[in-house]
Formats: structure tokens, sequence, C-alpha cells
């Protein structure tokens, strides 16, 4: 299953690249995702670089590992997600100038395997429906945030 949303974001294509390859300030955009850390002497984003995700929703907390999959700012970031041995997501955010500023896309690959997404069936959470609501949050926050830093209030 793939997945993507787009926003226009009236700020410098580079300062919204750099909000959204932040990954340990991203729990400040995402409703599921709660920071982390950078990995075996990484300091920030970079390909194959690795983080350390936390993420929560409602009481169940759960860390993951990243992997930088591509990194060209200010124009194209991806990370892979793992959870232990299995595979469970690929995301990509597109940062495309626009005149007044830029319209970023941000893309979800579901990589969990059947066995995990007929578990989530069972319990009745829709991950897919889950991450789209999501990703639409994570886009009105960026576009907030990064407005108000173009603005000079944050």
């Amino acid at each position: 299953m793939d997945y993507s949303d787009s926003i226009e974001i009236a700020a410098n294509p580079e300062v919204v690249f750099a909000t959204l390859s932040n990954l340990p300030e991203m729990g400040r955009l995402s409703p599921e995702n709660t920071g982390g850390d950078w990995l075996g002497g990484a300091t920030g984003p970079g390909l194959g670089a690795k983080f350390k995700g936390t993420n929560a929703r409602g009481s169940d907390t759960w860390t993951t590992m990243v992997r930088v999959s591509a990194f060209e700012p200010p124009s194209k970031f991806a990370f892979d997600v793992t959870y232990g041995p299995f595979h469970v997501s690929k995301w990509e955010y597109s940062v495309e100038p626009t005149p007044n500023g830029c319209r970023v896309i941000e893309g979800w690959s579901e990589r969990r395997n059947a066995w995990v997404r007929r578990s989530d069936k069972k319990s009745g959470f829709n991950r897919a429906e889950y991450t789209k609501t999501s990703i639409r949050t994570t886009l009105e926050k960026l576009k907030e945030t990064c407005e108000a830093r173009a603005a000079g209030n944050a």
C-alpha cells in the first residue's frame, strides 16, 4: 500500500527541508513519532545515516530503526523503517520550489508483513486510515512551523 499527500508552504525550500529532515524534532510535527536519536556517530541526516525513533499511540510506545535512503537537500529526503528484523515502512519527502515558497509531498509505503496487517485488522486498528490522517496532520504542522519561522515568529 502506498499513499501520499501534499501541501503548499510559504517558506524557503531550504528551511522546509531542514525542518522535515531533523528527525529528533519530528515529534513536534508527527502525531505518532515522538523523536529519537542519531546512531553510529551520526549527528544529522545523511545518506545511510541511522536513527532510533521513538513512537507512541495512546498508551502504546515502541522504538524503530531508521536508515536514510535518500538525502538530496533541499529536494528529497527518504528513510526506511524497521522494527527488529521486520520491514515496517518507507517514508519519502519531496520539496518542490513554487513562486510563493514550496510544495511538500509526503509519501508512505507500507512494508509490514501480512501477519501484522491481519493482527491490526483483528484488533480494529486501520493502519492505512490512521497514516492518512497522520500525514495530513504532519504536513499541516510542518506548514505552520515553517511559515512561522519565515515570518520570524519561531
